[in-house]
Order: C-alpha cells, then structure tokens, then sequence
C-alpha cells in the first residue's frame, strides 16, 4: 500500500522515564504516526468517511501520551498503536515515533527516538 496519512510531531508535555526524576518533573516528547491505508475511494469521492479523521487520531494519540505514564517511550509507542489500528479499522499498519529529546544521557545529542511498526492481523 502506497497510501499514507501522516501526522508528524504531535508535541506532548509529560512524564515518562525509569529514573525518578523523569517522572517527577516530566519533559516535553513528539510524536509521529504514519497510517497505511487504502485512499482512493476517499479521494474520488472527497468523503472523509471513506478516510481517517486526522484530528481524531492525533487526539487520540495525544491523550495517551499525555495522561498514561511508562517507563519506556517503547512501551507508549506500542501503546498509540494498538489504540489507532484498534479504533480505525481503515488502517491497515501504522509505524509510530516517539521522540525524547531531552534524554538523560551522559552524551551531547539531539534526542532519543524509538520508531515501532504494527499491522492488522
């Protein structure tokens, strides 16, 4: 499947982490989601019935995020997935990044980013 929605960067403040002070000041993360599924009947007919409500998922995304707490953002990538594939039965895979940029690690970096993909069935 060639077709994909994209929603790139959804900016969440919160507190995930395994060292105390993660959890207890919390940190900004993104995430991203790249749906696949089928856009042609949506395109002909210009009917956002026939796609995925972007607003919806990145709501939705945004919410687990923001309101759940893990230790790993491998946890809550998994977590946005198995929600979105399970409340939108158009998509038929959906990778998920999770940006941690402010990392706390003994190294100068950008960031810290896990990328996980999941498909129906």
């Amino acid at each position: 499947m060639s077709d994909r929605i994209i929603v790139d960067r959804i900016a969440v403040f919160a507190h995930h982490g395994v060292l105390p002070e993660e959890q207890k000041t919390g940190q900004r993360f993104y995430v991203s989601l790249d749906c696949e599924l089928d856009l042609r009947d949506a395109a002909s007919r210009d009917d956002i019935g026939a796609s995925v409500n972007y607003a919806e998922l990145a709501g939705r995304a945004a919410a687990i995020a923001g309101s759940r707490r893990f230790f790993l953002i491998e946890a809550l990538a998994q977590a946005i997935a198995e929600d979105a594939l399970a409340a939108f039965a158009r998509i038929e895979a959906i990778t998920v990044r999770v940006d941690k940029p402010s990392a706390p690690v003994p190294h100068l970096l950008e960031g810290i980013a896990v990328v996980i993909t999941r498909r129906r069935g």
